[in-house]
């Protein structure tokens, strides 16, 4: 089967709105998994009016193969692990706590530059859009779906440009809506449905934080001067 293969993040984000334009959203706040997540959701923000903010959810990575992840941890440092990938790597309790020490500091570091420009949005009460490029393996996704629940969001919406089929059901219970624009059977990784996928720098990440964060007493107005047609990344 064909799939779409997206120019870059800011079309795949723009599809996304074009998804959910029109939806009952209770003051809806975004909230992107960095680093290139944060493009997605900057689309997000200015096409349905809402606020913008990120969630550092973080990969826990395997010994030996880094790209697989056997977990994330959330901001809170609460641990989630894909069961079937520890019981494929010779990690232990060590290793994991070793691991979620390193992504925590990594939290952290992002924790303190990203603040400066975007202070903690409120969740409780509200309706949040979580989104990143893509999904492969799940687990930061997984992280911040729990770390969203327990802030209290009224009802949390996952939106995705691309994710693994068998990972979508592993999310679906943990969100009341998930929105994906491709659900490929080969899935190697997320690049490979992008024609342009750079890397994004903390400093995109900043930048975008800075012109979309919202507060949210404007984001009534920003709803009524949302744009009609896709915004230059």
């Amino acid at each position: 089967m064909h799939h779409r293969i997206f120019a870059d993040r800011a079309e795949a984000g723009w599809m996304l709105v074009e998804r959910l334009r029109g939806e009952s959203l209770e003051k809806p706040l975004v909230l992107a998994i960095p680093r290139g997540g944060v493009e997605i959701g900057a689309v997000l923000a200015r096409g349905l009016g809402a606020e913008l903010d990120v969630v550092l959810s973080r990969k826990l990575r395997s010994p030996h193969q880094p790209e697989l992840a056997l977990g994330a941890v959330s901001e809170n440092g609460e641990v989630y692990l894909n069961h079937f990938a520890s019981a494929m790597t010779d990690a232990g309790d060590a290793y994991v706590e070793a691991e979620r020490q390193r992504q925590l500091a990594e939290i952290a570091r992002r924790k303190t530059m990203f603040r400066a420009v975007r202070p903690q949005a409120a969740i409780a009460g509200r309706t949040v859009i979580l989104t990143d490029d893509g999904i492969a393996t799940g687990a930061t996704m997984i992280a911040a779906l729990h770390w969203v629940r327990t802030a209290g969001a009224t009802e949390i919406v996952v939106a995705v440009p691309v994710a693994a089929p068998d990972r979508l059901d592993a999310i679906r219970p943990l969100c009341d809506r998930l929105v994906c624009l491709e659900e490929p059977e080969t899935f190697w990784a997320i690049g490979q449905f992008y024609r342009n996928f750079e890397q994004v720098e903390d400093a995109r990440v900043v930048e975008l934080l800075r012109d979309y964060g919202l507060p949210a007493t404007k984001w009534r107005r920003a709803a009524a001067a949302a744009p009609l047609s896709p915004i230059s990344p």
